[in-house]
């Protein structure tokens, strides 16, 4: 599965915050074949506490990928950023992604990394973002 924004020019730098490997997959908390939708519909729900719009609109999603695992399911793997470095809220927009990708059908792991090159700035917001910010 692939972002629905462009890849290009990412370079993976070591993330402040990293997560430590899944010991052994867990049974998928949702029933159902997997689906790239339902990955993006749960990350829509995800929202940074001071701003009042998604991580996707925000434009914070760099890469969202799927992998299939040989035991089934799927393993999700997503690369964001925060809006700035000094995020405090970091820890915990982190955690809620992952809980809420988690629990997308047929999903058995995932791993979240936050990254900062490159850098968040507004132009990666998309249109209804900037609409419900007021900045259009």
């Amino acid at each position: 599965m692939s972002s629905k924004l462009p890849v290009v020019g990412i370079v993976e730098t070591p993330p402040k915050r990293d997560e430590p490997e899944p010991a052994a997959a867990a049974p998928p908390t949702n029933d159902g074949p997997f689906e790239e939708e339902k990955v993006w519909e749960q990350l829509r729900t995800v929202f940074d506490p001071e701003i009042p719009v998604n991580v996707v609109e925000l434009g914070l999603i760099y890469r969202c990928e799927a992998l299939p695992l040989p035991e089934g399911g799927y393993r999700v793997e997503i690369d964001m950023s925060m809006t700035a470095p000094g995020c405090g809220m970091a820890d915990v927009i982190q955690e809620d992604v992952r809980g809420k990708v988690r629990s997308a059908p047929g999903v058995r792991e995932v791993s979240v990394r936050i990254v900062w090159d490159p850098p968040w700035d507004p132009s990666r917001m998309s249109d209804a973002a900037r609409l419900q910010l007021g900045w259009m």
